[in-house]
């Protein structure tokens, strides 16, 4: 594991005073909160980036939606095909 490196954070009173408290609920330091919720959010945006990535292929590449490739705007105005 990589070595841990501190941080300084600035927060309001009553806001660590609810972090701590739910930090003991869950039997952690507010530091190893911090430090998991980080985790999560960090893991929510790279699956995110990588959906979005996927998604930006597929508008690209297109979807197979079962047409017919028409050669030319002529023949798709064609009123042969109508009768």
């Amino acid at each position: 594991m990589a070595a841990k490196q501190n941080i300084t954070l600035a927060i309001d009173g009553a806001l660590l005073k609810r972090a701590r408290a739910v930090a003991a609920r869950r039997g952690l330091s507010v530091s190893a909160l911090l430090a998991a919720e980080l985790r999560a959010l960090l893991a929510e945006e790279a699956a995110y980036e990588s959906a979005r990535r996927r998604a930006a292929v597929l508008l690209q590449d297109g979807l197979p939606l079962g047409g017919v490739k028409i050669d030319d705007r002529e023949s798709l105005h064609e009123r042969r095909r109508v009768r």
